[in-house]
């Protein structure tokens, strides 16, 4: 079973995960550089053409995935070209997964600790 704290930590994880892809461009964003793999990684200039937004947008949009480690950049010449962190991918997936697939003995857990009016059943 979870620590209290271990479950705070997943729940920010989870939070942070869910509000860097909440925005359809960063989504996109996502998909496009899972595609890549090194040493075919993508430059904000590229990834801006590919999704028909500027590079100003690319750019805060990286800076997003960037902070919760999902995106990595490598400097090539006088770019930086961009790739999905594959560990941290499998972290998010393992983190979304858990986060929407609660199962019914979690929430009864949650349940009989958290709120006042549930009882356990006599025996």
């Amino acid at each position: 079973m979870e620590t209290q704290e271990t479950t705070r930590q997943n729940t920010e994880q989870q939070a942070a995960i869910f509000s860097a892809l909440a925005d359809p461009t960063r989504l996109k964003l996502v998909r496009l550089l899972c595609c890549q793999r090194d040493p075919d990684a993508l430059c904000v200039n590229a990834l801006a053409g590919l999704l028909g937004v500027t590079q100003s947008a690319v750019s805060q949009h990286l800076r997003v995935l960037k902070a919760i480690g999902l995106v990595k950049g490598e400097r090539r010449g006088y770019h930086i070209h961009y790739f999905v962190n594959q560990v941290v991918l499998e972290r998010c997936r393992q983190l979304a997964s858990a986060a929407l697939s609660m199962g019914e003995q979690a929430n009864e857990e949650l349940c009989q600790e958290h709120c006042p009016d549930v009882r356990e059943p006599d025996a």
